[in-house]
C-alpha cells in the first residue's frame, strides 16, 4: 500500500518561495547595473555662425560670402568662424565641425570656448559653375552627449558681376 504524504509536514515546500525571492533580488541588482551603464541623456546644441569670409580676408558678420565672377569659376578658399554652446550657454568642447558643399570641404574641432575657425584647404576648395550664380555649403557638428547638429544651406556663396 501507498503511503500518503502531506506537504504541511514537508520542509522542502519552503524552498520555492525562497528561490523566488532570491531570483527577484538578483534580477533587480542586474537591472540596476544596466541602468547605471546607460549614458546620460543627450542635449540640444546651439550653433552660431559668427562670421564668414572669402579666403584669408577679414571675417564679415553673417553667413554670406560674396565672390566676384572672375574668382567664382576657379576654386576659392572659404573661412568660417563657428561657436557651439549648450542650452545654458556653456561652450561645447571638442566637437567635430564639418563644412561641405560646392565641391569643397573643411573640418576642425571646437576649442575650450566652443569656437572653431574652418578654412578650406588646397585641393578641397569650393567653386561655382559658369552658369551658377549662387550656392550653399552644409554644416554638421558632432559632440559627445549632444544630438548631432545638421544645417543645410548654412553658408551662402553669391557670385556678383563686376561692371
Amino acid at each position: 500500500m501507498r503511503r500518503i504524504r502531506f506537504l504541511r509536514n514537508d520542509e522542502r515546500a519552503m524552498e520555492l518561495p525562497i528561490n523566488i525571492v532570491v531570483m527577484l533580488v538578483v534580477g533587480m541588482v542586474a537591472l540596476a547595473t544596466l541602468i547605471s551603464i546607460i549614458p546620460t541623456p543627450t542635449k540640444e546644441m546651439s550653433v552660431f555662425i559668427e562670421g564668414a569670409a572669402l579666403g584669408e580676408e577679414d571675417l564679415q558678420a553673417g553667413n554670406s560670402i560674396i565672390v566676384s565672377a572672375d574668382v567664382a569659376e576657379t576654386p576659392f578658399g572659404v573661412t568660417v568662424k563657428i561657436k557651439a554652446t549648450d542650452q545654458d550657454g556653456n561652450p561645447v568642447r571638442d566637437a567635430n565641425v564639418v563644412l561641405t558643399g560646392l565641391g569643397g570641404a573643411a573640418s576642425n574641432n571646437t576649442d575650450i570656448n566652443g569656437v572653431t575657425v574652418l578654412t578650406t584647404p588646397e585641393g578641397a576648395m569650393p567653386r561655382l559653375d559658369p552658369n551658377q550664380n549662387e550656392g550653399t555649403m552644409d554644416l554638421k557638428i558632432l559632440a559627445d552627449g549632444f544630438y548631432d547638429y545638421e544645417k543645410q544651406d548654412a553658408i551662402m556663396i553669391i557670385k556678383t558681376r563686376v561692371t
